[in-house]
């Protein structure tokens, strides 16, 4: 692909804003690599990299692999290096990268918000149980994600995942990531509209794409027609969500610009209204938008949400409409934001007469060996499938209204639970330093430690209260919305270095979106987490008023509470 195709042809119609400085944005001219990674993408397209890995490493082995292709473009087939063990948080960042890396390596694997069946749940479970030593976890991106992966592998799990519609192509780099869809889409009783022919139609047009395989970033997206706005919409790159024309009738609104990370942002609301039909237009034009004038640079300003914020929601619709569109869009007020869950946890009404079931993993870890029993569920009840959801859960599809119950029930049996506390139900967790380079603290295992232990404390807990835990600063785990967000880092412990967290509470989606509230100086040690939340919550409850959430609770709350200060005669 040569870059002077998006060169000197766009200011013909709309002024475009020019940074102080270069900031490698192609379509402005900087077509020069300014980074390493920009470097290499020129140097060989990503995409490039899977015949070598069927042709050449699968053959070889990890000792064969280029170290270029080994920490960038094997990311386009959706593989990472695993961190090598008995490396602790206090090596990350601080030693070479070659260092870290383990013969081994992560696995997504895309589903795009697509509904799986039997036979594919089994063919996941089966590659978890043969290839990755039985491991697999349901991440916030509707992925499931292995370990202990070998290169010497990856062409026969490819092939038995394309066997199931499945593939891990541009699971990872800068590309367009795994999309989120609606997990309940054209079943859902209450649903505007079903968006999933639009996300196929994305899919099919510019997955393994080359003019679409090298962003500045990565590139989220997200899309619901749920009214629940059950995939984060407010913290991905695009987000498009359902919405009613009074004339038109149901279409999406457009959300461009949300990411986390050490500079979160919440995504900015276009206001339109577009027809199911153009959503794969619009998702092209925006793309295009971030790909020619997307920030190269520097890596840490190289996200869509930089550039949204430089130019503002109006000028990014102008430059929309007028340089890749050749259209104006429908204006349309943007839909209210809902109050309440997103997850699809329990027994619901599908418009078909039947039910879906959304059940809860502890912090989205399952297993190859889960997964088999699962597909023999899907199988034994005669259910359509199951799909994946962005909060680490999942949903089974096509319920007999007289057989749910002992659905349910068998589900309980294999450890998937359609009724779980309101800790399991509300508690996610990033991979953590057991699997990821990038962590510094343990995060999966200390998750479900924590809800076990506030299980003990807090069996009845009336109100939901969302728990997030990350391993590093990049909030994979959503940090900073999050009720109790906690970021893993090193703290003092009297004199030594420990595992623990820098707290963000009181963050939330939807209608009250905002970031979480730090306080100053303040951290707690992994040790002493399941007494600093329990006392959080005793607090709470003590002081809450009739109906209050916890994050308005916290935006009230004496700091000495949220510092975990003990109330008296409170639990143990």
């Amino acid at each position: 692909m040569s870059d002077l195709r998006y060169t000197a042809k766009r200011a013909q119609h709309t002024e475009i804003p020019r940074p102080k400085r270069g900031e490698g944005q192609w379509a402005l001219g900087y077509t020069e690599p300014l980074n390493k990674n920009e470097q290499s993408k020129k140097d060989d397209s990503p995409l490039n990299v899977r015949d070598r890995i069927l042709h050449i490493y699968s053959k070889r082995g990890f000792a064969s692999i280029d170290p270029a292709d080994l920490r960038g473009r094997f990311r386009w087939m959706g593989l990472y290096t695993q961190r090598a063990e008995g490396f602790d948080g206090g090596k990350t960042a601080t030693v070479p990268e070659e260092e870290l890396d383990a013969p081994f390596f992560m696995m997504r694997v895309r589903s795009d918000g697509r509904l799986l069946s039997a036979d594919t749940v089994r063919a996941l479970g089966e590659i978890g149980r043969d290839y990755a030593r039985d491991t697999a976890d349901v991440t916030d991106r509707e992925n499931i994600q292995y370990h202990w992966i070998r290169v010497e592998d990856v062409p026969a799990i490819w092939e038995r995942l394309e066997a199931g519609g499945l593939s891990t192509l541009e699971a990872c780099g800068d590309s367009p990531r795994p999309f989120l869809g609606s997990p309940v889409a054209g079943v859902a009783a209450d649903e505007i509209i079903d968006g999933t022919p639009a996300l196929d139609e994305i899919a099919r047009r510019f997955l393994g794409d080359p003019d679409f395989a090298n962003f500045p970033r990565k590139f989220k997206t997200a899309l619901t027609g749920h009214p629940s706005h059950d995939v984060s919409p407010e913290t991905n790159d695009i987000s498009f969500v359902g919405t009613v024309h009074p004339e038109h009738g149901p279409g999406f609104d457009l959300w461009v610009g949300g990411g986390l990370s050490t500079n979160p942002m919440l995504a900015q609301k276009m206001g339109v209204w577009i027809p199911l039909d153009d959503v794969a237009d619009v998702w092209e034009g925006v793309a295009s938008i971030f790909r020619d004038y997307g920030y190269r640079r520097l890596r840490s300003r190289a996200r869509l949400k930089f550039l949204v914020a430089d130019w503002g929601i109006a000028k990014f619709r102008e430059v929309l409409e007028k340089e890749y569109l050749g259209r104006e869009l429908v204006t349309l007020a943007s839909p209210e934001s809902p109050v309440g869950h997103r997850d699809h946890i329990g027994v619901h009404d599908q418009k078909d007469g039947r039910k879906y079931v959304g059940v809860a993993p502890v912090a989205g870890r399952v297993s190859g060996t889960l997964l088999i029993a699962l597909a023999d569920l899907i199988e034994k009840h005669g259910l359509a499938g199951a799909r994946l959801t962005p909060y680490q859960k999942i949903v089974l599809i096509g319920a007999d209204p007289e057989r749910v119950e002992d659905v349910v029930a068998d589900l309980e049996a294999i450890g998937l639970s359609a009724r779980p506390s309101n800790w399991r139900r509300n508690t996610m967790a990033c991979t953590g330093i057991e699997f990821c380079k990038l962590a510094i603290v343990d995060t999966k295992n200390r998750a479900r430690d924590l809800v076990s232990e506030l299980e003990r404390r807090h069996p009845d807990l009336d109100t939901p209260i969302t728990v997030n835990v990350n391993g590093c600063p990049n909030a994979c785990a959503r940090t900073q919305i999050a009720d109790i967000g906690l970021k893993g880092q090193l703290v003092m412990d009297g004199d030594r270095q420990v595992e623990g967290f820098q707290v963000h509470l009181g963050g939330a989606t939807g209608l009250n979106a905002n970031f979480g509230r730090k306080l100053r100086a303040h951290k707690v040690t992994s040790a002493g987490l399941d007494d600093y939340v329990s006392s959080l919550v005793e607090a709470f409850l003590a002081g809450r008023e009739e109906g209050e959430s916890f994050s308005t609770w916290v935006h009230r709350a004496d700091e000495s509470l949220l510092r975990g200060e003990p109330l008296a005669g409170a639990r143990s």
